[in-house]
């Protein structure tokens, strides 16, 4: 791997970091409680699992230098992946697949900027 490739890598990493932070902080800021953070299904990893109550809310993080580009990141396929694994990690649940659910998908952009889309794939 080139040095400017892994440089790269690195940064977006930081970067991406950075944004799932900035989510979390304002799930917490808004009474959510964290479950998992980057939890690792076998379909693909889930960015944050928070609690409310009995719901438990699935949240994908994206983020971009704008709020446009940040949504434009959000693919059918990634999301299926993101649903899959939600349904390995509701098997652990006491309720089960009867567990109150939400899939949200936060976008961060700019200085700091966050946005919850609650239930965005309108499943739970």
């Amino acid at each position: 791997m080139s040095r400017s490739r892994q440089t790269r890598g690195e940064v977006s990493h930081l970067s991406g970091a950075a944004a799932e932070e900035l989510a979390l902080q304002s799930y917490l800021d808004r009474g959510y409680t964290l479950a998992e953070q980057r939890w690792r299904g076998p379909h693909g990893e889930i960015d944050l699992i928070l609690r409310r109550g009995t719901e438990v809310i699935f949240a994908e993080v994206k983020s971009s230098v704008s709020r446009d580009t940040a949504a434009a990141r959000i693919s059918a396929r990634q999301m299926q992946r993101v649903m899959a694994s939600a349904a390995v990690f509701l098997d652990t649940e006491p309720r089960g697949q009867l567990t109150e659910t939400r899939l949200d998908v936060v976008l961060v952009w700019g200085p700091g900027h966050v946005e919850i889309l609650e239930n965005a794939f309108g499943h739970g």
